[in-house]
């Protein structure tokens, strides 16, 4: 194996492939799997990915590949970029053959339907039983900024600290730096609900709305993460950390994301199944506001600004209705 280190990422969208550059650029080893064949096609013979990431050259280190059974070498590295629901059916094929000893690490966010499960266990069920945990890696992170060399900071979670320090070491060069944490509950949910919460900003801009009702949602937003992540054992003070409110504040602000610009469309009256419809790029709010709001649900835990989004996405609520309801319940105590 390569002394700097040799990674599989699975995913080649554009949070994938920003990884995927940043490794190589590393000196690590990397190569990258594309599932779409068109795409495979496209990244092989111009070196370059016009629906993810266009603009950022593909180096030949970085290897492709398109067969999931065939991976180009045996990594010391695993690296998964695969949306949250479609990650079973990937990795139930690919799991099992992962090299033994590997650190595997998971970059997806999300909750998946009907198990409610985070992407580090959906993985650790189809990995071999003697595997180690997975490592689960978020926060405040763009893949366009991360590319342009923008200082960026991560953390890395897993019950196990050594492989945790292991894929610090790995990610942490030039202007990427990684920390650590041992709340994987807690990191994950905060990476899954914040996109939630992007959604309510997005649409409260799409309403017209200024930074007034952004900052709103936002504190309130993170006092419900909290809430949630207590109620399912994570620590409090994860979601003051990069995974909380630093992912929080980069999703529901910045001009990339995903999830917010959703919000945005719908709060100008354009409907949910032509939006997705004409995106490349996977918004995981959409399908982890079910998810969400179902956990809330079992732990009897209060998520207003969750359980309106969740009836705007998929009861047909009306955005303008659904803000006179937040601003029409009871009166409490900001801690409440």
């Amino acid at each position: 194996m390569d002394e700097k280190g040799s990674v599989v990422v699975w995913g080649a969208g554009s949070w994938g492939t920003a990884l995927a550059l940043h490794l190589v650029q590393s000196g690590a080893r990397t190569a990258l799997w594309v599932f779409e064949e068109d795409q495979f096609e496209t990244l092989s013979k111009s070196r370059v990915s016009p629906d993810f990431l266009p603009g950022f050259p593909i180096p030949k280190e970085l290897e492709l590949f398109h067969d999931p059974m065939s991976p180009p070498f045996e990594a010391e590295f695993w690296v998964s970029v695969v949306p949250t629901q479609h990650l079973r059916a990937l990795w139930g094929k690919i799991g099992p053959r992962c090299p033994k000893g590997a650190v595997v690490v998971s970059a997806s966010k999300g909750i998946e339907n009907n198990t409610f499960l985070p992407p580090s266990a959906i993985l650790e069920e189809t990995l071999p039983r003697a595997s180690a945990p997975v490592v689960a890696l978020s926060g405040p992170s763009f893949a366009v900024d991360l590319c342009k060399g923008d200082p960026t900071a991560v953390v890395f979670a897993c019950g196990d600290a050594e492989r945790a320090k292991r894929a610090q070491r790995l990610f942490s060069h030039g202007h990427f730096r990684g920390y650590l944490s041992n709340d994987r509950t807690g990191v994950e949910l905060g990476g899954a609900v914040k996109n939630v919460i992007a959604l309510a900003c997005g649409v409260a801009a799409g309403l017209g709305f200024g930074p007034n009702a952004t900052a709103a949602i936002i504190t309130r937003g993170l006092r419900e993460i909290v809430r949630l992540g207590v109620a399912m054992g994570a620590q409090a003070e994860t979601f003051s950390g990069l995974s909380g409110i630093g992912d929080l504040v980069l999703t529901c602000t910045g001009s990339e994301s995903r999830n917010r610009g959703v919000g945005v469309r719908i709060g100008r009256g354009e409907k949910l199944r032509d939006i997705l419809g004409s995106m490349k790029m996977v918004a995981e709010g959409v399908p982890t506001t079910k998810a969400v709001a179902e956990l809330a649900r079992r732990h009897e835990v209060e998520m207003p600004i969750t359980f309106v989004i969740e009836r705007i996405l998929f009861e047909g609520l009306d955005p303008k209705t659904a803000l006179k309801e937040l601003l029409a319940r009871g009166l409490k105590a900001e801690t409440a």
